[in-house]
């Protein structure tokens, strides 16, 4: 089996480590393709470091993959910030929810990493594996992939060249990989985890359908007088602002605007950027929303379905002041992709490059590693029957398992995005009515949370 990545280091290395901890397919050979040179430095970070700005809000259920093949105890040993309560309010001041983990009986509801970090432990796993990282990984790109014409049961494939008629045959089932450096190889099965412009998708002929939004994000890392535990975000016009805690008195910032605004923020003084921040997350744009005598009648009356989720009873909070910038702002333009086809003869797609969506929820990793999990147990329940791992028929039952959960994911974040965009009366009111719903009918929330965890498959009731 070989794996073509460039971006989204995480997608190959949790795929990596789940065929190397299943006992039926620890004899596959890996191949991966990936020139960035971070890949052959495996330390610890510096706790007490500066926070990088590029980090993954992960939820239950990936952490509960990440502990499953015994990388999340290195997480646990670097910098990472549990947090167990969220709290989402429009600029209008109509509407506010809280949630809580202790709604769904959780000790959390995620867990802000930095994407480094999440790398850092993944390859530190590997090596306690004793897998030779520096065999496995080829530091080159992919030119060209060339694929069989017709299928024939052949073995696991090999990554040495040819040397007799039998192994020509034998390697004319396979897919060839043709190789920056010139080197050959041939795989059995291609995984691209190459991020939303993919060349393994590219050169596959794998059609795309999906739109720019009008939107980029900037990030950075802030820092306060106390830690915070809470994660935070707010709907303004031109899009959703996030804090998030990522340990000691540190929180990520992940703003959506318009490309203009987001060349102006970015290029503004840092003082003045941290106004702007703490205008954004306070009084700028819009009064803090109130409880009504309404709102009480409505958790009464669900009260009985399912019982009354403690964060009903929580009062709007203003989030922690900042008190200065300390990383470089980045922005990065945004967009929705999804792939036609999650796979084809020997092909597999997993991550940004089978889908992209709004960082609104930071739900974009978790879906990529949900991938990752899926297809590697789909590559086991083959080896287990003798099946070969590339056969269409056998990687359809991932795209299956995958695809209509990423999808519902896409729409709803997207249906966020268009929905937050406009600035009308009627719609306003709509959306604090969402907003009241969320807030005070304990059944509707507890199914928001759990779908945002991971837990379910829909978001509404069941």
């Amino acid at each position: 089996m070989l794996l073509s990545s460039v971006e989204a280091w995480w997608a190959w290395l949790l795929l990596v480590h789940s065929v190397a901890n299943m006992p039926l397919t620890k004899h596959l050979r890996v191949a991966v393709i990936d020139s960035n040179p971070a890949l052959k430095s495996t330390n610890y970070l510096k706790k007490d470091g500066i926070p990088d700005s590029r980090v993954s809000t992960v939820t239950p259920a990936t952490i509960s993959f990440f502990r499953d093949i015994g990388a999340w105890e290195h997480i646990l040993q670097q910098r990472h910030a549990f947090f167990g309560k969220m709290q989402v309010w429009d600029y209008t001041g109509l509407g506010y929810t809280r949630y809580n983990a202790s709604d769904v009986c959780k000790e959390y509801l995620g867990c802000v990493v930095e994407n480094k970090v999440l790398c850092n432990s993944l390859l530190l796993r590997l090596q306690e594996q004793k897998e030779d990282i520096e065999k496995m990984v080829y530091p080159t790109r992919l030119v060209s992939l060339a694929f069989p014409s017709k299928s024939r049961n052949v073995g696991v494939a090999g990554l040495k060249p040819p040397s007799t008629e039998a192994e020509e045959l034998r390697r004319s089932n396979l897919v060839k990989l043709d190789l920056s450096d010139g080197q050959t190889l041939y795989s059995k099965l291609v995984v691209g985890a190459d991020g939303s412009k993919s060349n393994v998708r590219q050169i596959a002929g794998i059609k795309t359908t999906g739109w720019s939004y009008p939107q980029s994000a900037i990030i950075c890392t802030v820092e306060h007088t106390a830690e915070n535990d809470t994660a935070w975000q707010r709907f303004l016009p031109s899009g959703p602002i996030a804090l998030l805690p990522i340990g000691d008195n540190f929180s990520n910032i992940v703003w959506t605007m318009s490309p203009e605004e987001a060349s102006r923020h970015k290029s503004m003084s840092s003082e003045d950027f941290v106004m702007s921040v703490n205008r954004a997350l306070d009084f700028g744009y819009g009064p803090h929303p109130n409880s009504s005598s309404l709102d009480h009648y409505v958790e009464r009356l669900f009260s009985d379905f399912g019982g009354t989720a403690a964060s009903t009873k929580e009062c709007f909070e203003v989030p922690p002041r900042a008190i200065g910038l300390i990383s470089e702002r980045m922005a990065f333009p945004l967009s929705l992709m999804h792939s036609h086809d999650y796979v084809s003869k020997r092909l597999a797609l997993v991550g940004d490059a089978a889908h992209t969506v709004h960082p609104l929820a930071g739900q974009g990793v978790n879906l990529g590693f949900g991938d990752a999990a899926a297809l590697a147990k789909v590559i086991s329940e083959g080896v287990s029957v003798g099946a070969d791992i590339g056969d269409l028929s056998l990687l359809n039952r991932y795209e299956n398992d995958r695809k209509g959960a990423n999808v519902a994911m896409a729409a709803v974040l997207d249906g966020f995005q268009k929905m937050y965009s406009v600035d009308f009366g009627p719609l306003n009111v709509l959306r604090a009515a969402a907003f009241h719903g969320a807030q005070y009918i304990s059944p509707l929330k507890k199914n928001i949370i759990s779908y945002a965890m991971g837990d379910r498959k829909s978001p509404l009731f069941s």
